[in-house]
C-alpha cells in the first residue's frame, strides 16, 4: 500500500500539473515543433532532453563554439529524439538563426551570452526558452523584454522553481491557505561550496574550441582552461556571482509565492573575506536586502563553513505570525506557532516514468520533473500565445534585482531602480553600471532601446 509520504508526492505532482496546465497535443497543436539549441553544455542539453520528453519536437539545429561538445550533443540528441536524426550543427548562433526555420530556440549558454542570442532568436521568428539569470547587466534585460514584446514572442525563463511540484504544493497548502498569517520577514540563503577557485596556468586554446567566439562581448581573459566546464561561473566577466546564480532562483520563488514585484530599495554588503587565494573574483560572502513595503527579503551566501540549518543549505524561509515555511529544491516544512499541525513535503522524482533520466550524465534528478512541467507550461503558451509562468518580464525583475544588489555592494550604498525610466534614482554612477561594457565588434542591445 502506498504510504502517506508517497501519496503526498503523487498529490504534489498532480497538483502541479493541474495548476500549470498539462501539455497535450490537440487540434490547435498537431505540428511537430522544430527546435534549435544554443549552448550545448550541461544545462543546455538537460533542458533540451526534458523538452524532448514532453513534446512533439524535432531537434534540427545545435550550436556551440566547442566542436567536441557540439558533436557529442548531436550524437546524444539523435539517440534521444524519436526520429533518430542527427541535428545540423553550427559554431555561430547567427548562422543557425539565418535559416529562419525554427519554431523554438533554447538558450543554454553562460550568462554573458543570454541577451544577444535570445533577441536574435525572437527576431528570427522563434519562441524562446532562456536560462537564468536572463542577463549579465540590467539594460540587457530591459532590451530582452522589449524584443519579446515587439515581436510578440513567448519567452520562458529557466526559473523552474515555479514549476517544482512540491513548491507548488507548499504555495497552495501553506501560503494561499493563510497558514502563515501576516508575513513579516523572508530569508533566502545558499551555503554551497560552489565557488571554483585555483590558479591554473595560462595556455593556448585547443583547435576545436573557438575561444574568441565563446568570449563574445565579454573581455578576452587569458585562456587558463576550458571555461565552459563551470570555470566561467567564478568570474564576474561572464556571470554575476553566487547572488546572480543562486539568489535569482529563491528570490523569484518568493516573489511568485507572495505576489511581489520590484523591490523599492536594494542594499548589499560582502566580498572575498575567507577564500583569498586563487583567481576567482566573485564574492565568497555576501548579504543583500530587498526592501518591500511590508517586509524585507534578505539574502545570504557563504561558499565556506557550514549552513545554520543542514536540511536547508539552499533555501527560502518565510516567517509569518502564525508559523514559518521552510522550502528548498528537495523539501518543505511548515512549523506552526503553538499547537498547530506541522506539514512536510518532499521533492517529486519520476525515475520510473522516465527511466532514461537515471543514466543521463550530470542530470539533476530532483530538477527534472520541474523542468518538464516548465517546458509543458511554455508549450501551452506557445499554443495560446499567453504569458508563461516564468515570463521574460518576471525573469527580468528577479535577475535585475540580483544585479542591482551587486551594484549596491560595489558602490557601498543602497540603490533604488526606476524601471519606467531605466535608471537608478538620484545616482548617476549607479545608473552607468546598469550597462556593462561590450567588446567590439559586439553591440550592446540597449542601443536599440527607446
Amino acid at each position: 500500500m502506498t504510504n502517506r509520504r508517497e501519496a503526498l508526492k503523487v498529490g504534489a505532482a498532480g497538483l502541479a500539473t493541474s495548476m500549470l496546465g498539462g501539455y497535450t497535443r490537440g487540434a490547435a497543436d498537431e505540428k511537430t515543433y522544430r527546435v534549435g539549441l544554443i549552448g550545448c553544455g550541461w544545462y543546455g542539453k538537460s533542458d533540451l532532453f526534458r523538452l524532448i520528453q514532453v513534446a512533439p519536437v524535432e531537434v534540427v539545429s545545435l550550436c556551440d563554439p566547442d566542436a567536441k561538445q557540439l558533436a557529442h550533443a548531436a550524437e546524444m540528441t539523435a539517440s534521444r529524439q524519436k526520429s533518430g536524426k542527427t541535428p545540423r550543427t553550427y559554431r555561430d548562433y547567427r548562422d543557425m538563426l539565418k535559416e529562419k526555420d525554427l519554431d523554438i530556440v533554447l538558450v543554454g549558454t553562460p550568462d554573458h551570452w543570454h541577451a544577444l542570442p535570445m533577441i536574435a532568436a525572437v527576431e528570427s521568428g522563434a519562441d524562446v526558452y532562456v536560462q537564468k539569470p536572463i542577463s549579465h547587466d540590467v539594460l540587457e534585460g530591459e532590451a530582452m523584454v522589449a524584443a519579446a514584446r515587439k515581436h510578440g514572442k513567448v519567452v520562458q525563463v529557466g526559473t523552474q522553481r515555479k514549476s517544482t511540484p512540491h513548491l507548488i504544493e507548499a504555495k497552495k497548502r501553506i501560503v494561499e491557505a493563510g497558514l502563515l498569517g501576516k508575513v513579516g520577514r523572508v530569508e533566502l540563503c545558499c551555503y554551497y561550496h560552489m565557488r571554483a577557485n585555483g590558479d591554473p596556468e595560462v595556455t593556448t586554446p585547443p583547435d576545436y574550441f573557438d575561444y574568441n567566439l565563446w568570449s563574445g562581448p565579454a573581455p578576452l581573459r587569458p585562456f587558463d582552461g576550458m571555461p565552459h566546464v563551470r570555470w566561467w561561473r567564478t568570474f564576474m566577466e561572464y556571470g554575476s556571482g553566487i547572488t546572480g546564480d543562486m539568489c535569482v532562483h529563491m528570490l523569484d520563488t518568493v516573489r511568485w509565492m507572495l505576489g511581489l514585484g520590484w523591490p523599492k530599495k536594494i542594499s548589499s554588503t560582502g566580498g572575498i573575506l575567507v577564500q583569498k587565494t586563487g583567481k576567482s573574483n566573485i564574492t565568497d560572502t555576501q548579504e543583500a536586502v530587498f526592501e518591500y513595503p511590508e517586509f524585507d527579503v534578505i539574502w545570504s551566501h557563504r561558499t565556506w563553513g557550514t549552513p545554520p540549518d543542514p536540511d536547508y543549505p539552499w533555501a527560502l524561509f518565510i516567517y509569518g505570525e502564525k508559523g514559518t515555511l521552510k522550502a528548498s529544491t528537495m523539501r518543505y516544512d511548515f512549523i506552526p506557532q503553538g499547537k498547530g499541525e506541522k506539514i512536510h513535503g518532499d521533492c517529486v522524482f519520476e525515475r520510473e516514468k522516465y527511466p532514461e533520466d537515471v543514466t543521463e550524465p550530470e542530470i539533476e534528478l530532483n530538477a527534472a520533473p520541474a523542468t518538464r512541467l516548465h517546458m509543458r507550461n511554455f508549450l501551452d503558451n506557445v499554443v495560446s500565445r499567453g504569458k508563461p509562468v516564468a515570463d521574460i518580464e518576471e525573469g527580468h525583475i528577479s535577475t535585475a534585482s540580483c544585479l542591482l544588489a551587486n551594484i549596491a555592494m560595489k558602490l557601498g550604498r543602497p540603490v533604488v531602480y526606476d524601471p519606467s525610466k531605466r535608471l537608478v534614482v538620484g545616482d548617476d554612477e549607479a545608473t552607468r553600471l546598469l550597462r556593462g561594457p561590450y567588446r567590439a565588434p559586439w553591440v550592446h542591445p540597449a542601443e536599440g532601446l527607446g
